[in-house]
């Protein structure tokens, strides 16, 4: 029996086409069960009769997909779950497990394959669902995809105009990198021809990505095999599929109902998925307690699964703990924390299902990064699901690059192919539009967002340009504290690469939480999960944070910080027992200036924000963290004023002749080494110094390192296709370094083309700019929801202000914190 039709058109490489089989009927359609069975329906396919589920039976018409949708059956919104099954070994196909009876369950199947579709009454009033199926047929049509060798290489970016340029080139930019050079996929020749005609020097890291990515699914195979639990606090040794993440969070919940509160994100996603989360916290229940919040979420990109791992372990972190570790518990009941595992469930649904092939082909959705937005693809590229369309997996808008934080600015992509494509305006994308809810209603004092991959901490801005706002220091130390936990590198976001659109450039800026980036593991998007899970979750070899505590002491470190009042902002007062209080603002702020396809820019949008924050008075006086009033976007920008004159230039002496040709610095020294001091107040202060040089021929290639006096690199320009090189490091600490210049390629060694015109520049500190102070408006409302009071309020971060009787006497309460 087949319950619906699926009806699709036309796909190049693959055809999705309507098949033809029996309607079903409305009672076919309806799932009926008596009781609620707190079960998990993908587990095992139960007996006919068994005791909270349903079941049909159905036959496969078509090699393609199944899709079985459960929805609302009599208007009563219970927990219905659903399953579907091979009916000839009980292996599960495909399954939803989310919060309510809006479920989606999608994989593969081949013709013939009779399927037990499986619907479970888990929880709530609910007795019937509505259930759909649907077969896609999925035919081979056209030209077969052919299967380059993706590899990935390091591209050389030792200076700014090096990551414009390699950022203008809209290939798929890695997070593993530093100052000096990025991690790039190369998918196939394509790209390696753009990649060579850049210019840009690179070397290979990874020659082979499908074979990487097969013996790493080997691998995980073979880790999950052995039958002992892992170092995490669930014991889990296995990638989650999207619906044991649902699963999990909802048994969470069940088992801790006055700890833990499973929810769901105010929006579906494009395919209709619920976006689940998790809330934990002493008396879960009130939100309105006035305590700090510590979000932690992963997966915006659908290919990263260890964000998601990192995270859900978090959630069970803090539940173990709070019943067996008496620090955490101190910790947790103080704070509220917000776990978010699939930020975009849709993407990470089909990144999972798929086959690990590794290749990056276009159809390989393994590899996949962004949701599943169709709208701004070419018309003839619109049809087909997610899962199989003629796009591929290059549909969609990267969640990543969609806030409104200087949305439309360098660093995301302007076309609807890029693998960072912006989307048509800040916050287009459910998957956004949930976090930005979440975190304007929430007062969110804490966010670490997780990403794979590169070792790296990241803190905003995105932007260079931008400047660092005035708290740096302090938003520095929190990050280099974390990170001398993972291991991980600690540095602003723009050290890497221009990101414009980003979480914490958003969520930061805007509402003045901290907000940090974690790119985890040096090896992959998804390497095998016993390194870039466990390994790094627990703090274990061969992880960087191996003995430091890893990424579990890194966010035992964020949630000290969200519950240390120094860190955000209090108030304090009394209020009448039932009262309720909210501070609130509304503002605009412009997105960078809009760049286009065609080179040119149109004006900033301005994107409106409302954030809150509520506290429900249990009478007497109360205690309310909250952030601070103004948002670091208008306070002003971080810099220090100058405590001398910059250093006078010092030119670089040419040592005589020229050293042989050398490719494979600084493993053959083969060099010139020439010395120079940076001197320190009161003779000089210097905000940045550049080291330049320049020959006659672009034929002819030098490579400039500077070293500090320990022999690290601290600076380099190595570029191609020039004529010089120039240097650049950021508030030099003072000593002795020195300029290396490496010979790489002359045109005629026999008559070379030597360096000339050395020179160290220098150039004094920036200091801070101020902007203007803004102010929350505070109301009270009494118990039948009456406003009996209102203010407005001033408030710094590590302050704490008196905002009085605000809710019987709001005016004599401002007029005596004024004076």
């Amino acid at each position: 029996m087949a319950l619906r039709a699926g009806v699709a058109t036309g796909v190049v490489g693959l055809a999705l086409v309507g098949v033809t089989v029996p309607a079903a009927t409305a009672e076919d359609r309806v799932v009926r069960a008596d009781q609620a069975v707190t079960r998990a329906c993908h587990a095992s396919l139960l007996p006919p009769g068994t005791a909270g589920v349903d079941r049909r039976e159905v036959t496969s018409d078509v090699d393609g997909l199944v899709q079985a949708r459960l929805a609302p059956g009599d208007g009563r919104e219970g927990d219905w779950d659903v399953a579907v099954f091979d009916e000839a070994d009980g292996a599960v196909v495909a399954a939803s497990a989310a919060l309510r009876s809006r479920e989606l369950a999608e994989s593969f199947v081949t013709r013939g394959q009779r399927l037990v579709v499986q619907a479970c009454r888990y929880a709530g009033p609910a007795r019937t669902a509505t259930l759909g199926v649907d077969f896609l047929a999925l035919t081979p049509r056209g030209t077969p995809t052919t299967v380059e060798r993706a590899e990935v290489v390091r591209v050389e970016t030792p200076r700014q105009e090096d990551k414009d340029a390699l950022l203008g080139l809209d290939l798929d930019l890695t997070e593993k990198g530093d100052a000096t050079g990025v991690e790039v996929v190369l998918a196939g020749d394509a790209d390696r021809a753009t990649l060579r005609d850049s210019g840009l020097k690179h070397t290979t890291v990874d020659p082979d990505l499908s074979r990487t990515s097969r013996d790493a699914a080997e691998r995980d195979r073979a880790y999950a095999a052995r039958g002992r639990a892992s170092g995490l606090p669930s014991g889990r040794t296995s990638y989650r599929h999207l619906y044991e993440y649902e699963y999990e969070l909802k048994e969470l919940a069940r088992g801790n109902p006055r700890l833990v509160r499973a929810f769901t994100l105010p929006e579906p996603t494009v395919e209709g998925r619920d976006v689940v989360a998790v809330e934990i916290a002493k008396d879960v229940d009130n939100a309105a307690d006035g305590k700090p919040v510590n979000l932690l979420m992963g997966v915006h990109h659908a290919r990263e699964w260890p964000a998601g791992e990192h995270a859900i372990e978090w959630a069970h972190e803090l539940v173990n703990g709070y019943h067996r570790d008496r620090s955490i518990r101190s910790q947790v009941v103080k704070t509220r924390n917000i776990v978010v595992p699939i930020v975009n469930a849709d993407g990470f649904s089909v990144s999972r299902e798929a086959e690990p092939n590794g290749d990056f082909a276009r159809f390989n959705y393994e590899m996949k990064r962004k949701n599943c937005r169709a709208d701004d693809s070419p018309p003839q590229l619109r049809t087909g699901v997610c899962k199989a369309n003629p796009g591929g997996r290059d549909r969609g808008t990267d969640p990543n690059r969609n806030y409104a934080g200087f949305w439309g600015g360098a660093g995301a992509g302007l076309t609807w192919s890029s693998e960072t494509f912006r989307g048509p305006e800040p916050f287009s994308e459910p998957e956004t539009r949930n976090i930005r809810s979440l975190v304007s209603s929430r007062a969110v004092t804490n966010l670490i967002t997780l990403h794979t991959y590169g070792n790296l901490v990241l803190r905003p801005p995105g932007v260079a340009a931008v400047r660092a706002p005035l708290e740096e220091p302090v938003v520095k130390a929190l990050g280099d504290r974390m990170a001398s936990r993972n291991g991980y590198d600690s540095i602003p976001s723009w050290g890497l690469y221009d990101t414009t659109g980003s979480t914490e450039d958003w969520s930061y800026w805007a509402t003045g939480g901290f907000g940090f980036t974690f790119e985890i593991n040096p090896g992959g998007f998804h390497p095998p999960y016993e390194d870039a899970v466990v390994a790094e979750y627990v703090g274990a070899a061969p992880a960087a944070g191996a003995g430091k505590g890893g990424n579990r002491a890194a966010f035992l470190d964020m949630l000290a910080n969200a519950a240390d009042p120094a860190a955000h902002s209090t108030l304090v007062g009394t209020a009448p027992h039932g009262y309720r209080l909210k501070v609130h603002k509304t503002f605009r702020t412009p997105t960078s200036p809009v760049r286009q396809a065609d080179g040119s820019t149109t004006p900033p949008i301005q994107v409106t924000d409302t954030v809150e924050s509520r506290y429900s008075s249990t009478g007497g006086r109360f205690t309310w963290a909250v952030n601070p009033s103004t948002r670091p976007y208008v306070a002003g920008r971080h810099g220090r004023d100058p405590q001398g004159p910059p250093q006078a230039a010092i030119t670089l002496a040419n040592p005589p002749g020229v050293p042989a040709e050398n490719t494979s610095f600084p493993g053959n020294p083969v060099a010139e080494r020439i010395p120079f001091t940076v001197q320190g107040p009161p003779a000089a202060d210097n905000g940045r110094f550049d080291v330049s040089v320049s020959w006659t021929s672009t034929r002819t290639d030098w490579d400039l390192f500077v070293l500090d006096a320990a022999g690290q690199v601290v600076a380099q320009s190595a570029n191609g296709g020039t004529n010089s090189e120039r240097a650049t490091l950021l508030d030099p600490p003072v000593g002795e370094y020195t300029a290396v210049l490496v010979n790489y390629d002359q045109v005629d060694p026999a008559d070379p083309d030597d360096w000339t015109g050395g020179v160290v520049e220098f150039a004094s500190p920036v200091p801070p700019t101020y902007g203007v102070a803004e102010a929350y408006t505070l109301t009270c409302a009494d118990r039948d929801g009456r406003l009996v009071g209102l203010t407005d309020v001033f408030v710094d971060r590590g302050e704490t202000v008196d905002v009085g009787d605000v809710c019987t006497d709001s005016a004599r309460a401002t007029k005596q914190r004024r004076r």
